[in-house]
């Protein structure tokens, strides 16, 4: 008899970083606030649209991980209505918005990470919240457009379901990029689209990556990299946890990836080829493109 499928109902999204590579704005207005115009018109914050992709995909609540001080700052925008003066002077559209958002706000946790210790150290501060359920992962300044009808997350939640394992999202990147990011390499379970992955590694060396992360059928020189998008078993904490009690960091911080790669041994992972976009606003040159490109 087949097991039932564990529903995934929680999302988490890391958005504790000091956000230095936007300098000075992020004195002032954390990168996850920093506004997107999105199809419809309507001027976003880029945190609401990346809470928008964990809802399409059927999660019912979101944690967001931000620093102590900023929490009040995140939770305005959900929880708190403009005053009567100001909501006066809204549109009835946005009138309406502005109660969805309350409304969203209800379903949304903020935790706290206390001290910046990396990224991993960042996913590790939702360990209790999680409680020992599978989970959706997004990035906190990464948003997706999919290029079908069902949203990036949707696609990533359906290969869950399939599959019933830990699930990456995948993009190609050419070779020269490789220094800047996660790396994967597997067998096609379904080919350029599901992949068995055997290995993941962490922004390898184009020598590195040629000798031992090539995949068949996506052309010379290009890899598959990390999308940023994950359906993790609650077992990734267990790993993190060690990882902080051993005091194993990379580049001084705590991080996911090497976690990833333990998971993958330990359970098994599939990789997703997403049919869509990523869009990084977490720089500049890339925020002006995501300006210009996401519509």
């Amino acid at each position: 008899m087949t097991e039932p499928v564990t529903k995934i109902k929680k999302a988490v999204i890391p958005a504790a970083g000091f956000g230095t590579r936007l300098f000075p704005a992020t004195k002032v207005v954390k990168k996850e606030l920093f506004p997107i115009i999105d199809r419809d018109g309507r001027a976003k914050p880029a945190i609401l649209l990346i809470i928008e992709e964990a809802i399409s995909a059927g999660i019912e609540e979101v944690a967001i991980i931000v620093q102590p001080q900023d929490k009040k700052t995140f939770k305005t925008l959900f929880n708190r209505p403009p005053s009567a003066e100001l909501f006066e002077k809204l549109t009835p559209e946005n009138q309406k918005f502005s109660k969805y958002l309350v409304d969203l706000g209800d379903r949304i946790t903020f935790l706290t990470q206390e001290q910046q210790e990396g990224y991993g150290h960042a996913v590790y501060c939702a360990r209790e919240w999680v409680d020992n359920q599978p989970f959706l992962l997004l990035l906190g300044d990464h948003i997706y457009r999919s290029h079908q009808d069902k949203s990036c997350a949707q696609q990533l939640m359906e290969v869950y379901h399939r599959h019933q394992n830990n699930v990456i999202g995948l993009a190609t990147v050419k070779g020269d990029l490789l220094h800047k990011v996660g790396c994967v390499t597997g067998n096609w379970q379904e080919e350029n689209t599901t992949l068995n992955i055997s290995e993941i590694a962490e922004k390898p060396s184009l020598e590195y990556a040629r000798e031992k992360l090539q995949v068949s059928g996506i052309g010379e020189d290009n890899f598959l990299s990390i999308f940023g998008l994950y359906i993790l078993s609650p077992t990734i904490f267990d790993l993190l946890a060690a990882d902080i009690a051993n005091n194993v960091r990379m580049k001084g911080e705590f991080q996911l990836t090497t976690c990833l790669e333990k998971l993958r041994a330990a359970e098994g992972m599939t990789g997703y080829l997403v049919d869509g976009k990523l869009f990084d606003i977490g720089m500049p040159n890339l925020y002006l493109e995501t300006l210009t490109s996401f519509i």
